[in-house]
């Protein structure tokens, strides 16, 4: 992808003949919750507001026994993800996805997920001559060590490697990680941000009542986690920090929303926390505006889209420096940040931030200011112009890559 794409972007946006037909790729999907799925329904909301046909291939979900799917999805068996409920990862279906693309032929594939599914997609666009995209939207070698599988890492990276090197191009979300797979001996990689949607996410959902469910009133300073239950969000890091939240200050209340292997046994052992259990919508739009502090602890985000739902939300974050905080996040500032790594840094700096309440309504005030800048449309356009450039580079090229070699079919 070189410059001149940006013109080409930008003549076909005038001409009918820009709108694209792009199949998506991905093995998880609303109503299923998770940072992947929701940033991908935003990518495909955003491409058709803009006149494009996306088209969409996914496991089979629960809920699709209820409700017949829209005919442009393409529904393939799935099974369950071990220790993620209610998650499945496809599998391979080749030769229905190769039906199903030239019956109806896309003219640019994105593939957001590296399973079965995602591999076998990538050797059906191969062998059609459709253009491919990639997304690195999860760091699965980093989930290794949190697993007691650490000698899996170098394995799991060189097929990610192999996988996303196929493609025309790879998307990633921060300049970050785009120089950490570049060291990997990844190419062709190209930055993707993130945005937020900063009406569902707003101060404004602030609920006095919700609060008081929560035993606390206007004087009562709450630190809040939105994620996962799970090891590799370092779950254990944030009881730490609000342990030291609560040593700080005995009136303040510390919430988790989330769902996880995890839950059962920190409500056993933390019974003084709240647990909400997964929220969406309005409802997890009033947790966040509800509470003063976030406590982000994770060390294996891709970009970590709740860090931006809360700066959207009006609420100072504590995170370590990397992905979406460094970013958007400015010590002092907009929220807290904490050197990679360095628990000892991150419950000192929980400890001190409940200290002074007002700053926290500062920060989160100056949070808000940030997230008003990260539009998804810009986001959207970016896309559009990356999809835009592998379809020239393809054309301009005259050839494909080498199938990548099989995993199952």
């Amino acid at each position: 992808m070189n410059a001149d794409s940006g013109s080409v972007q930008a003549r076909r946006s005038t001409d009918a003949r820009s709108r694209l037909h792009v199949a998506l790729v991905t093995e998880t999907y609303p109503p299923e919750i998770n940072g992947v799925a929701n940033t991908l329904a935003q990518l495909a909301r955003g491409l058709e507001r803009r006149g494009h046909h996306v088209s969409l291939v996914r496991p089979r979900q629960p809920v699709d026994r209820r409700n017949a799917p829209p005919a442009r999805e393409l529904l393939v068996s799935g099974v369950p993800l071990p220790g993620y409920r209610g998650l499945r990862f496809g599998l391979p279906a080749l030769g229905a996805v190769q039906r199903r693309w030239r019956e109806a032929r896309p003219d640019a594939v994105y593939i957001a997920t590296e399973g079965p599914l995602g591999h076998a997609a990538l050797r059906a666009a191969t062998r059609l001559g459709i253009p491919s995209l990639t997304g690195f939207h999860t760091q699965f070698q980093q989930y290794c060590s949190h697993y007691g599988v650490g000698l899996l890492m170098k394995p799991i990276i060189s097929l990610l490697r192999r996988f996303h090197n196929h493609s025309g191009a790879t998307l990633v979300p921060t300049r970050a990680l785009q120089r950490d797979l570049a060291a990997a001996g990844f190419r062709n990689l190209h930055v993707l941000s993130r945005g937020v949607d900063t009406e569902r996410f707003s101060p404004t959902y602030r609920s006095t009542a919700l609060r008081a469910s929560w035993g606390c009133d206007d004087a009562t300073v709450v630190a809040l986690y939105v994620g996962r239950i799970a090891a590799e969000k370092h779950v254990d890091l944030a009881i730490e920090a609000f342990d030291r939240i609560r040593r700080a200050r005995p009136d303040s209340r510390c919430v988790l929303v989330g769902d996880g292997p995890e839950l059962a046994h920190l409500r056993r052992q933390h019974p003084d926390h709240v647990y909400t259990g997964a929220k969406v919508g309005a409802a997890l739009s009033a947790h966040y505006a509800s509470a003063d502090l976030f406590v982000f602890p994770s060390l294996t985000e891709t970009f970590g889209n709740v860090l931006t739902e809360a700066l959207a939300s009006g609420l100072a974050p504590i995170a370590f420096d990397y992905a979406a905080a460094r970013e958007h996040l400015h010590h002092g500032q907009n929220g807290y940040s904490v050197p990679m790594a360095d628990r000892t840094a991150f419950l000192a700096q929980a400890e001190r931030a409940v200290s002074d309440p007002e700053q926290l309504k500062r920060l989160g005030q100056e949070a808000r200011h940030t997230a008003e800048t990260l539009s998804w449309e810009r986001v959207i356009r970016d896309l559009e112009h990356h999809l835009f450039s592998v379809i020239d580079c393809a054309g301009n090229q005259g050839e494909r890559h080498e199938p990548i070699p099989a995993t199952a079919e």
